[in-house]
């Protein structure tokens, strides 16, 4: 018999999640694009997965919300989403730290949640890495945009299709995808963890994704195991973690650990003597988040049109609302001068709608403002940020215009999966700055 289900609350979103095992440590079992708690029993192959890492510490599993048993939701997910629904998970079973263990299209997520939370993730174990959604010229291993196009296309025409489904099965298990058995599972599987929509959003936010600035912000233990077939991800991956293990596992066809008798023997062993040598608490003094500054448009002018006593009013309210919002988004204050707010935030999503948010709700009393945005890693103590990125984030913010929201590079690549789309504004030499900084502008 499965574990039974129980629900931890994110937000409004009840999510769906299974305990399995008992140990020292605690291992979150991160998925892919797909899953379902209730289907996963059904596969014995799935099941000793699960149950071997069972043996070296408590597993958590989830449905990510709109997938599986979790709710349904209509707005598109975001990475910060993601990561609010694993704390809850944590939260919900009593877990303040836990290793996370993933492959493929989970590994963005599971990166940017342990650079972004290190003080509850104990380590990472990452099998496959995908790090960029599309091919660079320093990342040849991704799809190209066309690729991508058809890729899109094919799941928009075919998702819950036996006939489509059975070829995924080929292209993802084909060391199994012939016995009938699994072909049958593998099918309602997909079915039952995604609908059509919730599929092609998957896929996009997939495409979309790019973690590879956030490496070097990583700095829990990790272990990465290549794919032994195309390695080159999990060696991009692990030389630009610093201190990260690399373990080789034998021949596989496919994408799959659990299917294949030895690789799956050689990932649970590589799995155990990673999580036995866990113990140590990563001081959190440095963090990835992400910095957002705003300040009002013309204000000396405004000052003088108003005078005094009207200006110290509308400043006033200027004030309310941008604390408001930066609350109702989960950002925290940490200056003001005159005009200006600088605040922090752990998902670089909800930094950008809060932006949005404070622009929208200022016009409406007459009020312009700029705003800039960056995602970086930063030290923080005695209520002070400090890091060159806090730095970019202001250099952006005075590039912006009246009523824009200007992001670097790195938010954009981060927010995949959020619905906030962006125009390109070049290349720019911010001040004080080394390296040109590429700038994209929100869009209305």
């Amino acid at each position: 018999m499965p574990p039974d289900v129980s629900y931890a609350r994110s937000g409004d979103v009840a999510i769906a999640y299974q305990v399995v095992g008992s140990g020292p440590v605690d291992i979150v079992f991160v998925r892919g694009i797909a899953g379902d708690l209730l289907s996963t029993w059904d596969q014995p192959l799935l099941v000793r997965h699960v149950q071997g890492l069972a043996e070296s510490g408590r597993v958590l599993m989830l449905d990510r919300r709109g997938t599986g048993l979790s709710d349904r939701v209509r707005e598109v997910q975001s990475l910060d989403t993601a990561m609010d629904d694993i704390r809850a998970v944590m939260d919900a079973a009593g877990s303040d730290r836990a290793v996370l263990w993933c492959g493929a299209t989970s590994t963005g997520l599971a990166v940017l949640f342990a650079a972004t939370y290190p003080e509850r993730c104990a380590g990472l174990v990452l099998f496959d890495p995908r790090i960029k959604g599309v091919r660079a010229d320093d990342y040849p291993w991704a799809d190209t945009p066309e690729q991508w196009r058809t890729r899109l296309a094919d799941v928009r025409a075919g998702w819950g299709a036996r006939e489509y489904l059975e070829r995924l099965a080929a292209e993802w298990a084909p060391e199994v995808a012939e016995d009938d058995a699994f072909r049958d599972w593998f099918v309602w599987h997909m079915r039952r963890s995604l609908s059509p929509g919730a599929a092609l959003t998957s896929y996009r936010t997939a495409m979309d994704l790019d973690v590879s600035d956030v490496l070097a912000a990583v700095r829990v233990p990790t272990l990465v195991m290549p794919r032994p077939a195309n390695p080159g991800p999990g060696q991009f991956t692990a030389e630009r973690i610093r201190s990260a293990e690399v373990v080789e596992l034998p021949p596989l066809r496919g994408l799959y650990t659990w299917v294949d008798d030895d690789v799956h023997r050689a990932t649970m062993a590589a799995t155990a003597r990673f999580v036995a040598k866990v113990t140590n608490v990563v001081t959190a003094d440095r963090v990835l988040a992400t910095v957002l500054f705003t300040d009002i448009v013309g204000s000396t002018e405004l000052a003088g049109k108003l005078g005094d006593a009207a200006w110290r009013d509308l400043v006033g309210r200027h004030h309310a609302i941008v604390r408001r919002e930066l609350a109702r988004f989960h950002g925290r204050e940490l200056d003001t001068a005159g005009d200006g707010f600088f605040a922090i935030f752990d998902g670089p999503a909800r930094a950008v709608q809060a932006a949005a948010a404070i622009r929208d709700q200022l016009r409406d009393i007459g009020i312009d403002v700029r705003a800039g945005l960056h995602t970086g890693e930063f030290e923080i103590g005695d209520g002070k940020v400090v890091g060159i990125g806090v730095s970019i984030g202001a250099r952006i913010s005075a590039l912006a215009g009246p009523g824009e929201v200007l992001v670097s590079s790195t938010v954009k690549d981060l927010v995949a999966g959020s619905g906030l789309r962006f125009d390109d504004r070049g290349e720019h030499v911010l001040k004080g700055i080394g390296e040109p900084w590429r700038v994209l502008a929100l869009r209305t």
